[in-house]
């Protein structure tokens, strides 16, 4: 059994360098960052803000990238 973690980013909350216009664009730049890392992510534009969610025994290794692109 796997255990799921879900991360949410506020559209708001994208630094400069992502296109807010374009969260799907954003949510599948993403994951492509995150799976090239070897991290199983899935990652989606919902509404308010992009939803990652990723097994949580990879939590650590996502938070390293996901600060390498200054999302947290």
């Amino acid at each position: 059994m796997t255990v799921i973690t879900t991360i949410r980013i506020d559209h708001a909350a994208l630094p400069d360098h992502f296109d807010r216009s374009r969260p799907d664009a954003v949510a599948e730049a993403i994951e492509t960052t995150l799976r090239e890392d070897g991290i199983k992510a899935e990652t989606a534009d919902v509404i308010s803000h992009i939803k990652i969610e990723l097994p949580t025994c990879q939590l650590a290794a996502a938070c390293a990238a996901l600060a390498d692109l200054q999302l947290i």
